[in-house]
């Protein structure tokens, strides 16, 4: 195609579930050209959500790539997932893109994620552009809309269009620094003069952008200073330097669905983002000069790509999409894995749009595409030429915050159905299974419920799997409080040889999970049945006698007993132990255990009371809060039977902002309440 960096612009579209941004990709393809007709997310035909489970939930899911040319100019468009679950494939679209557009509804607030995505792009440093959507419903504020912006986002914000209204829908807009205005039709925007009533309005839109032009830049601030105004030009620099940097953040309007509004924002993507040559964060570590460097996006440099994303396709096998950060990779080229040391020779490579793969030759510095049935290389992993070896920092992904038991429908699927979710997890970062010793259960976790029937809904699309999804156990502990003795006598006369076993023993609170200890005289117990009885209480420790969960932190210690010249035996001091072990159990005030965790949240102050308050109805106790990074750390102790689904609840507290962790502390005990309820459920 013989398109040069500078001729890219690679776009993440952004933004909460059903915001419009599958349909506005939808819209950007159909103007270039790539479809002939819009698709419909409720259909299941558009470009971008083409998985079988993304046409059932009607959401994007996935992480989809497509690409359109505009004016001469390449525009990689990444669909990314609104909801919070899939906040994954979020990061790894991001890590490709230069720059965002956000797509938010004209419902004259600040959406829920919205802030929390616009957050997370001035962090990494994204330009970002915001559109309005849903302009053409009634009702729709945009006013409303930019105001709520403007109140979370100061300073940032600049407006580059005004929408012309009629009859409450938005029929056309006008440019403020093109002076210039638009009304929709059939054929395009067609340009009429610029109304009267919103002379006022552009007026002082133009001075706004003229000053926020200027403010981005040392040279054109003396201008305005010295002249009172700046050129067009001279705005458009000022503005684009300001949304380079992240100190501007540009705002348009229309409607992805009737498709206004969408060849202005083609035409401002093309005018104001930067360039896959502009693009930051592009420093990696050279392993042979143990150094950082800076990787510039040169074509004729040695050839070096990540991996962002890993698929299975039905047809193309193992795809690895990937961004070239330098250099350009061919067909039948060998290159070096600089994370697992391992020569790989490129087969395929594929430019994308949606799941129609487009066999090309090269890709080259600044593009975006894929590379299919490479054996060792999966996502984060560096790509480059043979002789260098450098590695790009790995793409950070959140940590599972959700967890559920997940057993298999069918009894004998259980280790196709392990296999299964351990090769889905090549493909995502974000969720883990694994086997819980303490409660012999497999555990799913993910970023949320709903991430979580996701991955059960695919495991049964690809390996025809089905899987039963339950709350994990607790997994509960019981212990003593006193000092008990007991007596266990096991003796049984069956004709020949009987059975004969004495033992008593002294059962005591202890800070291990099991001690044992022997003071016998006189050979009361034999030396040689002695091991049995340890081994026959060591036995009775996996089942408690009050919700017959593990018993812990209690030493035994065997003190007396009989025994019988012919009828005792291992056997029958085993059994002995286990009936001491009982009464004793009894008599030493059992309480039931459960786990403490520390949990950590990351929250807005806005939130703050509300998230303290609701840790103190789980139970919890704060222990520490302080300021980080313009946020507030709450560190707390709680129960992990009270936070089992805080994922869910901590986002509805906050808006989707709120962030935490969770690690084991210790166990202790359950108050008497809960202790009753937890002994009922176990008798169920």
């Amino acid at each position: 195609m013989n398109i040069t960096a500078k001729e890219i612009r690679n776009v993440a579209v952004i933004g909460h579930s059903g915001e419009g941004k599958t349909t506005l990709c939808e819209a950007m393809l159909f103007n270039g050209g790539v479809i002939d007709r819009m698709g419909k997310v409720e259909d299941g035909t558009t470009v971008m959500d083409f998985d079988e489970l993304e046409k059932a939930k009607k959401t994007s899911v996935y992480t989809s790539v497509a690409y359109l040319m505009w004016k001469g100019i390449k525009i990689n468009l990444l669909d990314l997932p609104g909801f919070y679950d899939f906040e994954g494939e979020r990061h790894e679209g991001l890590a490709a893109c230069g720059a965002a557009v956000l797509v938010i509804g004209a419902n004259g607030v600040l959406p829920i994620g919205a802030e929390s995505v616009v957050e997370y792009c001035l962090k990494l440093g994204k330009p970002l552009v915001i559109f309005i959507n849903g302009m053409d419903k009634a009702n729709a504020d945009y006013t409303g809309t930019l105001n709520a912006l403007k109140e979370k986002y100061a300073g940032k914000l600049a407006p580059i269009q005004l929408p012309i209204m009629a009859e409450g829908k938005m029929t056309g807009y006008l440019n403020a620094i093109q002076e210039k205005a638009y009304k929709f039709s059939t054929q395009g925007p067609q340009e009429i003069q610029i109304p009267e009533e919103l002379r006022q309005q552009m007026d002082d839109m133009q001075a706004s952008l003229m000053e926020t032009a200027a403010e981005n830049d040392d040279i054109l601030l003396d201008k305005y200073f010295e002249d009172g105004k700046l050129s067009k030009d001279d705005t458009v620099h000022g503005i684009r330097r300001g949304i380079a940097t992240g100190s501007v953040i540009p705002v348009m309007a229309g409607s992805a669905l009737q498709n206004r509004g969408v060849i202005n924002l083609l035409d401002e993507i093309v005018r104001y983002m930067p360039n896959a040559n502009e693009r930051k964060n592009s420093l990696a570590t050279d392993i042979n000069a143990d150094e950082i460097i800076s990787v510039e996006c040169e074509e004729n440099a040695p050839f070096a790509a990540q991996v962002f994303k890993t698929v299975y396709d039905s047809y193309s096998g193992k795809l690895n999409y990937l961004k070239v950060f330098r250099g350009c990779v061919k067909t039948g080229q060998t290159v070096l894995n600089s994370n697992t040391g391992v020569e790989e020779r490129v087969g395929q490579l594929f430019l994308l749009k949606g799941k129609k793969c487009e066999l090309v030759n090269e890709i080259c510095a600044g593009d975006i595409g894929a590379i299919n049935k490479l054996t060792s290389t999966d996502t984060n992993h560096t790509l480059c030429a043979i002789g260098t070896s450098i590695q790009f920092d790995p793409i950070r992904f959140p940590r599972p915050s959700l967890s559920l038991a997940v057993k298999s429908a069918n009894k004998g699927d259980e280790d196709k159905m392990f296999a299964g979710f351990n090769k889905m997890c090549e493909e995502d970062y974000t969720f883990s299974v694994e086997k819980r010793a303490d409660t012999n259960e497999l555990i799913l976790s993910g970023q949320g419920e709903v991430h979580i029937e996701m991955l059960a809904k695919k495991l049964k699309a690809r390996y025809g799997l089905d899987v039963i999804l339950t709350e994990p156990k607790i997994p509960y502990r019981e212990t003593i409080r006193t000092v008990a003795e007991a007596e266990g006598k096991h003796k049984k006369q069956s004709g020949g040889h009987g059975q004969y076993g004495h033992c008593k023993v002294r059962f005591e609170p202890c800070e291990a999970e099991f001690e044992f200890g022997d003071e016998v005289v006189g050979g009361a117990v034999p030396r040689q049945y002695i091991p049995a009885v340890e081994k026959g209480l060591k036995e009775c420790m996996s089942r408690g006698v009050l919700a017959e969960y593990p018993v812990t932190g209690v030493r035994a210690v065997l003190y007396d007993g009989s025994y019988h010249d012919v009828d005792s035996s291992e056997m029958a001091f085993k059994a002995a132990a286990a009936l001491a072990f009982k009464e004793g159990i009894k008599k030493a005030k059992p309480v039931i255990l459960e786990p403490v965790m520390k949990l950590k949240v990351l929250v807005d102050g806005e939130y703050l009371g509300g998230v303290m308050g609701d840790i103190s109805k789980r139970r919890g106790r704060i222990s520490d809060s302080s300021a980080e990074g313009g946020l507030t750390l709450v560190v707390a102790e709680v129960p992990l039977s009270e936070i089992t689904k805080y994922a869910t609840d901590l986002r509805g507290l906050t808006r989707g902002q709120g962030k935490f962790t969770t690690e084991f502390l210790r166990y202790e005990e359950v108050p008497p309440q809960a202790a009753e309820k937890i002994i009922a459920d176990s008798k169920k």
